[in-house]
């Protein structure tokens, strides 16, 4: 089962106990979270814990919903998103990887939208995130 690395419901993780799990990619972390004030400077974070099943995940919102969760990992993170329709037509069409467009077209239709995950373990996918988190705002 693939879950958070902070599974402590009774702790809930900080920018130390981040740095220290995540290593060389705490700094695109920090980039992911950035951007998307830069973009929206009125987001809100939050840590939630869904679960025993997940552990701890963090949210960046706006006043509404949520934009992108960031889920750590040993080394690494992932981000999560949740497209609705036109959304998800605007980013099939779009620059981002033709793997990230396959695994959106490929998601399951709920009546909250598609989700889809992605690792986050280099600098490699840090445009199409972006990209992606663009595409959330705007729809």
């Amino acid at each position: 089962m693939d879950k958070s690395i902070f599974t402590d419901k009774n702790n809930t993780p900080n920018d130390s106990d981040l740095a220290n799990a995540l290593g060389p990619c705490y700094d695109l972390w920090q980039n992911m979270k950035e951007y998307v004030f830069l973009k929206y400077p009125k987001a809100t974070v939050e840590w939630k814990y869904p679960g025993d099943k997940y552990g701890w995940n963090f949210r960046l919102k706006d006043k509404k919903r949520a934009i992108v969760y960031l889920l750590p990992r040993d080394q690494y993170f992932k981000v999560a998103f949740v497209f609705g329709q036109k959304a998800t037509d605007v980013i099939l069409k779009s620059h981002v990887s033709e793997a990230i467009k396959a695994d959106l077209a490929a998601a399951r239709a709920y009546a909250e939208g598609r989700g889809i995950t992605i690792e986050v373990k280099n600098s490699l996918v840090v445009n199409d995130v972006k990209e992606l988190i663009d595409v959330k705002m705007a729809h």
